[in-house]
């Protein structure tokens, strides 16, 4: 009897142990899936979060004025596309279209929409004609026309030139909110008079109107001439101020800072017929500048 007792008191205790057992697995299961709290959780890294900035867009539209249509590149007064620095597909220029999609899919995938002549008002028109082709990239290049008028007092004012340029980046985001932009600065355009001055024949091209507030009386030193340009080229400045300035309230625009307006462009990047807009060299470092801007890590 007392045997049998003994039996059944470890049976008892036997199954008492697989309930305790068990019920700690349970428990163990409902605090964090049978392992310890946030172990799961430490094996796995967070989502890396999607940059805003995109070193490879799919396709590029191109707006601005004549440095962007290649004028003077090829011939005298007269549009060179084919060399642009944006969208051209010239193996001499190396285009920023060319160097992010290839040459096969520039051709597809890039738009040039900027028209010699062209100020900072044309910009929201060009832009709502590039914003129909959807590109992942538009590049700006535009201003120096706003600079190069027929006196300083025809000159676009700052406020002006600033409202522009804000219109133009609404069209774009009331559009195409995701789509990224890259503004070029304005060139130096004293430093184009001192270089093409020496040209006897680009001063004669100068005669037929090209940026007369700058380059009109292009041997003229006397007091007026100095004042004239150097006017010129502090509304050069206060208009690149304005590029960086509103750009760099929109999280998907970069520019160049500065760095075309920096560029010491010499003969062998001016065209060989004006002496003022860029040749095939200059374009091609035009789209080195570009091409480091856009795809420079970033946020």
């Amino acid at each position: 009897m007392a045997q049998a007792t003994r039996r059944r008191g470890r049976r008892a205790r036997a199954v008492l142990a697989v309930v305790a057992a068990v019920a700690f697995g349970v428990a163990g299961c409902d605090a964090g899936g049978g392992q310890e709290p946030g172990a799961a959780a430490s094996r796995t890294p967070p989502p890396r979060p999607t940059p805003l900035w995109d070193t490879r867009p799919g396709s590029v539209a191109a707006v601005g004025d004549s440095i962007t249509r290649g004028f003077d590149a090829c011939a005298v007064l007269t549009d060179c596309p084919e060399v642009s620095w944006a969208t051209g597909d010239s193996e001499e220029v190396d285009s920023l279209a060319v160097r992010l999609l290839g040459r096969a899919g520039a051709a597809g995938r890039s738009w040039n929409y900027a028209e010699t002549g062209a100020r900072m008002e044309d910009l929201p028109e060009q832009m709502a004609r590039a914003v129909r082709r959807r590109p992942e990239l538009v590049a700006v290049m535009a201003g120096a026309n706003d600079a190069c008028r027929e006196s300083v007092s025809a000159m676009t004012p700052v406020a002006e030139f600033r409202a522009d340029f804000e219109a133009a980046l609404r069209t774009l985001r009331e559009a195409l909110p995701k789509a990224q932009v890259y503004v070029a600065s304005l060139p130096d355009l004293k430093r184009l008079w001192s270089q093409g001055r020496t040209n006897a024949l680009g001063k004669q091209i100068w005669k037929l109107g090209i940026c007369p507030s700058m380059l009109g009386d292009a041997d003229a030193m006397d007091t007026a001439a100095v004042e004239r340009r150097a006017a010129v080229q502090q509304r050069v400045e206060d208009y690149n101020e304005v590029l960086r300035e509103v750009c760099a309230e929109d999280r998907r625009c970069r520019t160049d800072d500065g760095a075309v307006y920096a560029y010491r462009f010499g003969t062998a990047q001016l065209s060989r017929w004006d002496w003022f807009h860029p040749s095939v060299e200059g374009q091609a470092e035009l789209a080195e500048i570009a091409y480091r801007t856009v795809t420079a890590p970033g946020p």
